[in-house]
């Protein structure tokens, strides 16, 4: 039965800018990756209509067009891109062991080196008009799509920090952006909230949460619920922004990599190593800071770096006297 699993120098587990990256560069250094791209090949960039802030596209470019091309590039130096998901791993804890996965919970492969790029998925409230209207004027990125929306009235959903500093991104582009928030307080740290309190064209609705985004082809309003007295009223939008966290997608690594309290996979400082030799992670699995698709690139190229001088490391070492 060994001798039917097939052995791969290295394997990258997921699809987006950062796996596709990695495939890139790991390409041209010969060490013959293969992808495979998960539930949602091409990841979170392909639910995007438009793309303005990667560089190399003076004119912007969608998100779903951005990631066929980052995929031919990556094909055209050798890449092996596969449709699969990896659903179970077992990495080894030895310099230059061998780690085994197995694909849509059949297939058994073998990797000398991993590349983790799974990406972390954003939260949504699942209101039929919300995921109907994703790409039409619901986002999940007040930083990647903001600037669509300059001078108009805008909403945000969510009272931690994120949600806080996006607000107040906003308000810097936005004529108006009204603040939902679930409880009657804000989770955000005292300082964000100073922040948000300071900026005369934000309005903090408490205990306030949404009942429908209004509009057919994109959002037109949006009607909020005050979750105490059970009140609605319509207001006039044309963004609407969910800023109540992302889910790492890490969940069959748990237990053999270090991550932090929420999912997110440690690595090395200034580097893309993880707890385990060999097996290297990038892009928003381990990034819950920046989560852009330019800074995911950027450490897919540091993850196809660190794994060609861990091979390049093995290849040259010199056996241990026993």
């Amino acid at each position: 039965m060994s001798e039917q699993i097939e052995r791969i120098k290295t394997l990258i587990i997921g699809s987006g800018p950062a796996g596709y990256t990695a495939a890139i560069y790991a390409a041209r250094a010969d060490l013959k990756p293969v992808v495979y791209t998960g539930m949602e090949p091409g990841g979170q960039l392909t639910t995007t209509t438009e793309v303005d802030n990667f560089p190399g596209y003076p004119e912007g470019i969608d998100g779903p067009t951005m990631m066929v091309q980052l995929q031919q590039q990556a094909e055209r130096f050798g890449t092996d891109v596969r449709i699969g998901m990896a659903t179970a791993v077992a990495l080894s804890d030895e310099v230059g062991g061998i780690h085994r996965v197995t694909i849509d919970n059949a297939k058994e492969i073998e990797a000398e080196t991993i590349i983790i790029s799974t990406g972390a998925s954003a939260k949504y409230l699942n209101l039929p008009s919300e995921q109907r209207l994703r790409g039409g004027g619901v986002s999940a990125c007040a930083v990647c799509d903001g600037f669509f929306y300059k001078g108009q009235e805008v909403a945000i959903v969510g009272g931690g920090d994120t949600a806080a500093e996006e607000a107040s991104y906003l308000a810097n582009i936005c004529k108006k952006v009204t603040m939902l928030v679930r409880k009657d307080h804000m989770r955000a740290s005292k300082a964000m909230q100073h922040r948000v309190n300071n900026l005369d064209n934000i309005e903090i609705r408490y205990n306030t949460e949404v009942d429908e985004v209004l509009g057919e082809q994109v959002v037109e309003g949006l009607r909020m619920v005050n979750n105490q007295t059970g009140e609605k009223e319509d207001i006039p939008i044309t963004g609407l922004f969910i800023a109540i966290g992302h889910t790492p997608n890490t969940g069959i690594f748990k237990g053999q990599l270090d991550m932090d309290e929420t999912g997110y996979i440690i690595t090395e400082s200034g580097s893309t190593k993880t707890n385990k030799p060999g097996v290297f992670a990038s892009g928003d699995a381990q990034d819950k800071i920046y989560r852009q698709a330019v800074t995911a690139a950027g450490t897919g190229c540091m993850a196809a770096l660190d794994a060609e001088r861990y091979l390049a490391s093995i290849e040259t070492a010199t056996p241990v006297a026993q």
